[in-house]
């Protein structure tokens, strides 16, 4: 038992706080020696353990953390944008880190338990954590925060940082203000959803967002955004939301834009056919490894919600023009990487995602087959 957990056995027995008082009477009776100094760090430890991260906290607070990684108490992890690197911090024991991820869990209403061995909530300063318990992972309780950006980029930002084109950036406005449908590919943390919400922030004032995300992350800048967040169900098992409700619900509060933040299941369905009944400029994300693999992914995605290969292909056709692959470069950097249009083939009806635009991390541009109708969708 650490000197930490001595203490704090010993505040819990005679049911005490853990104030400076207290914890000086705690360190004299288990026999050690009291200091001003050493007093002030053992209330600041033991406040860490009951309110926000724990030692994690001053991780999560710095600027420009994008996610923290726990895989056990002394593997700690941190990507500060140009990948995953050691944090230098690290939990005094196993039961500790266990302790965080319930109480986290807990805070916002979640059951974390070997019965119940995982979770995945928002937190109420925004951060997303995930919690598996050892009894799932092996080394032990593994806990995944990812920090929402503090500040709202914009697409200018992104020219800035070198993440996209200046060329890129005009045809990109130009399908927002052309109330074009289009989806935002890529893989884990290539920056799907920070690019999604610098376009969203391009959409006149005049018209209704409405947003459907499985956890709340998307935040444009736009005078009238209206979020709706998906819910798990409860210890009893009841009482879930899913995002397929989200999005019926969203048809049916006049929705300029309808967007769903990330497209993983069934709520596809609903999204197509609200993109096929008037509702024009829908978008959203997904995952996926190119702009060339959306289709199938969407096809997967699509039969979860009833949906046959021909009807997704016969809905996707009528209803999404273009795909924005985003990539992150080796060196942390995300990156635009390429543009597509979809199309239709006239013998098998099923789409296929034209190469329009190839963006290559030095900035060089290559128009492909499917330029000339990108260029006419951000013209018009």
């Amino acid at each position: 038992m650490t000197e930490l957990e001595e203490v704090r056995s010993y505040l819990v027995r005679h049911g005490q706080q853990a104030g400076p008082v207290e914890v000086a009477a705690a360190l004299r009776g288990l026999g050690e020696l009291v200091s001003d100094q050493r007093v002030r760090s053992t209330v600041a430890a033991l406040r860490r353990e009951s309110e926000g991260a724990g030692p994690l906290d001053p991780l999560l607070a710095e600027p420009g953390v994008t996610d923290v990684l726990v895989n056990a108490p002394d593997q700690v992890w941190v990507d500060r944008g140009s990948g995953l690197e050691p944090a230098g911090v690290r939990f005094g024991s196993a039961e500790e880190l266990r302790r965080l991820a319930v109480r986290l869990a807990a805070s916002v209403g979640r059951r974390l338990d070997d019965g119940s061995p995982f979770v995945d909530a928002r937190l109420p300063s925004g951060v997303r954590v995930h919690a598996v318990l050892g009894c799932v992972a092996e080394t032990g309780t593994c806990l995944s925060f990812r920090v929402p950006n503090r500040r709202r980029l914009t697409l200018d930002d992104w020219v800035a940082a070198g993440s996209l084109a200046p060329g890129v950036a005009e045809l990109l406005t130009g399908l927002v203000h052309g109330k074009r449908a289009f989806l935002i590919s890529g893989g884990t943390g290539s920056g799907k959803t920070t690019l999604l919400g610098a376009l969203l922030s391009l959409v006149p004032a005049g018209e209704r967002i409405v947003i459907a995300e499985d956890s709340r992350e998307l935040a444009p800048q736009h005078p009238h955004c209206l979020r709706l967040e998906a819910r798990p169900p409860n210890a009893e098992g009841i009482g879930a939301i899913t995002l397929t409700d989200l999005v019926r619900q969203a048809l049916r509060m006049r929705p300029d834009r309808l967007v769903v933040g990330e497209v993983r299941g069934a709520e596809l369905v609903d999204l197509l056919l609200a993109m096929n009944t008037g509702h024009e400029g829908g978008c959203g994300t997904v995952h996926a490894n190119s702009a060339g693999a959306v289709p199938a992914r969407l096809e997967a995605l699509a039969a979860l919600g009833g949906l046959s290969r021909d009807a997704l292909h016969a809905q996707l056709a009528a209803a999404v023009e273009v795909l924005v692959q985003v990539r992150r470069l080796p060196d942390g950097r995300r990156w635009v990487e390429e543009l597509r249009v979809l199309r239709a083939d006239r013998r098998s009806g099923r789409c296929r995602a034209v190469p329009a635009l190839s963006c290559a991390p030095d900035g060089r541009l290559e128009q492909g087959d499917g330029w000339s109708r990108l260029n006419r969708l951000a013209q018009s």
